[in-house]
This record gives C-alpha cells, structure tokens and sequence, in this order.
C-alpha cells in the first residue's frame, strides 16, 4: 500500500491517501473512493482515528483518504472554507482518476461530527456555490454517494453550545444551516447516529433526514439507542473510553457497505 499526501491549499490542507494496485485476478482495474472527512469542533482532527477509518475502507476495497481541512484558527468567521476544501478534494481525485485507479464515478465522502457538518453542507452546495467559488464545472466536483456518522447538521441544532463560538464558524447561521439547504443534486445519503449522544444531538440527523425526504432524494437513517459522541468504528480499536466500544454500533460500517453496494446496483 502506498501512503501519498497532495497538497490542496496551504501546507495544512491536502490529501492523506492509502493507495492499493487493483488486483488484476478479480478483473479491477479502477476501484471505489472513499474521503474520510473527520470531526474535531473546527480545532483539531484526532489524525489516529482519521487513519484507523480510511484502513477500514482500505481493507473493503477502496482506495481510501482523508481530508486535513482548515479550522477556526486558520479563519474567523470560518464560514465555507473546509467545504470549498473538500470540493478541492474531489477534484483532484478526478484528476487523478488514472493514476491512482480511481473509478470517478464511485466517489464518496464520510464525514464525522464536524467533518459530517462539511459533508453535509457540499452535499448541498456543490453543484452551485462549490463550483463557482472554486471555477470548475460541477461535473468534476460530483459525488457518487454521501455517508454522515453522529453528524452536526446545523449551528442552530444543539452544538455548538456558545455564542462565542458560533461566532467563530460564522456571522450567517442559516448558511451553515444544513437542512435548510437540501435540493435536487443532493446524492443518495447514509446516515447514522446514537439517540443518547450528549454532544451533538440526534435531531441532527433528523432533520437532514427530513430534508432529504422532503427533497425526494435517497437515504438510509440508523439511529441507535445508545452510544458517546466519537464513535468512529465504534470497537476497541478507536474506542477513546471503555463505553465508545460499542458492538451493536459497530454494525454501522457493515451497513454501510451493504448500501453502498445497493446503490452500485441501482445506478
């Protein structure tokens, strides 16, 4: 496996991917895509949980990455940036299609906590304001599919839980309000979280759910009842205290995978 690192905007920002040559036995040439989008309240991303996701999508088959984006330190208000960001992201793995055995068609993006905030907003924008903040056509910016883990959907939702921080990722709330902004070029969506999540609230989710719903656009919602904020693979593996090693939440990423492979079926 070959670990590269491209560069998308300052030192800070750019592409970390985990990159297999297709097994020529099982007739792949090109293979799936995965951007791991983590979490970390717009201050940081825990980069050992970033990597242990992106090797569990390696080892379905994917050729796996995540995002390194900017954060409230970089800019205040932060506004859009680390989903102009992503929109970088995933031009780039277009670009590169070739060269790194990429179908670009086969794209999508999983986003965590605040790394389900940025999914969620390109999910919403990509095809408008993405593209035309970073002057590419919006055929090179297309995700196949989007996954949203314990996401934050709006500012307005629950988290943060200051002024003084929301004022830090925007003067505008309703912008990064996510499920205001559901359209027709939403992609297909799989969502899960817990019900008893103490940091970002479940109705979240919820009202992303609605959102699609209203829109008419296809989504899988799994909440389960119990279960820290953080999970990421919800096992020993990434579990940050005893009781984010959660069996039954776990199911998450075989679920996952199971739609994604419905959703090649149906295209």
């Amino acid at each position: 496996m070959q670990v590269i690192q491209e560069k998308l905007a300052d030192p800070n920002v750019n592409l970390v991917g985990l990159l297999r040559d297709p097994d020529q036995r099982a007739n792949l040439t090109h293979l799936p895509v995965i951007v791991i989008v983590p979490g970390g309240s717009y201050t940081h991303i825990p980069i050992e949980q970033a990597e242990s996701l992106a090797l569990a999508f390696a080892g379905h088959g994917f050729q796996a990455f995540y995002l390194n984006y900017s954060f409230i330190s970089d800019f205040q208000p932060l506004h859009l940036h680390p989903v102009y960001e992503l929109g970088l992201a995933i031009k780039t793995l277009h670009q590169h299609a070739l060269d790194w055995h990429i179908d670009p068609n086969q794209i999508t993006a999983a986003g965590f906590s605040a790394g389900g905030h940025v999914v969620a907003l390109y999910n919403d924008y990509w095809h408008d304001q993405v593209a035309t903040q970073l002057q590419v056509d919006s055929a090179d910016l297309k995700l196949a599919n989007v996954i949203l883990s314990y996401p934050v959907i709006s500012p307005l939702l629950g988290f943060p839980t200051t002024e003084a921080t929301l004022a830090q990722w925007t003067d505008d709330p309703d912008v990064l309000a996510a499920e205001q902004h559901v359209n027709k070029n939403n992609r297909p969506t799989f969502i899960w979280a817990t019900t008893d999540d103490p940091v970002v609230p479940a109705k979240n989710s919820l009202a992303y759910a609605n959102a699609l719903a209203t829109a008419n656009i296809d989504y899988e919602l799994h909440l389960f009842q119990h279960g820290p904020h953080g999970l990421a693979l919800a096992n020993a593996q990434t579990a940050w205290k005893p009781d984010a090693n959660q069996p039954h939440v776990a199911h998450w990423l075989s679920l996952a995978l199971e739609w994604l492979q419905a959703q090649k079926a149906t295209d």
